[in-house]
């Protein structure tokens, strides 16, 4: 496995580890203090692997690099955590929350990437993103 897919096949494994565990947290649990005892383990593994993962820049050199960018990501993950353990809980499959929540996210980042950040899109992807929306209308009106 090559180095271009050794990321991807760590996001799949970690997503699929992710959802399994989201879909078995108790229900009478509190979301918020579920998601902080996981990111209570998060910040260990992190903790772990920041040294080990080859870099020149030490703890404190990062957080002098430290940025809105890195706060607001905190946020977001929070909030993703939360969302989906309130989605289980009301009924949505976890063989259907994944896709239908990264394709609407990813419908909604398509114009983001092309007007901040520049980015272009072939109409191949252009065809291939409607096809995930529609996709995305099936699968939410089951």
């Amino acid at each position: 496995m090559t180095s271009f897919y050794l990321p991807f096949a760590v996001t799949v494994g970690g997503m699929l580890l992710y959802h399994l565990s989201q879909k078995s947290i108790p229900r009478d649990m509190n979301p918020f203090h579920a998601t902080a005892i996981a990111y209570g383990v998060g910040i260990l593994v992190c903790a772990i692997f920041g040294f080990t993962y080859p870099t020149d820049r030490s703890v404190t050199s990062s957080l002098k690099l430290t940025n809105w960018a890195v706060l607001a990501m905190g946020v977001g993950a929070a909030v993703i955590e939360v969302g989906f353990m309130l989605a289980y809980r009301v009924g949505w499959k976890i063989s259907l929350t994944a896709v239908a929540t990264n394709v609407a996210a990813t419908a909604m980042l398509i114009p983001i990437g092309l007007l901040l950040f520049r980015e272009q899109i072939s109409p191949r992807n252009f065809f291939g993103v409607l096809l995930c929306l529609v996709g995305l209308i099936l699968v939410i009106r089951d």
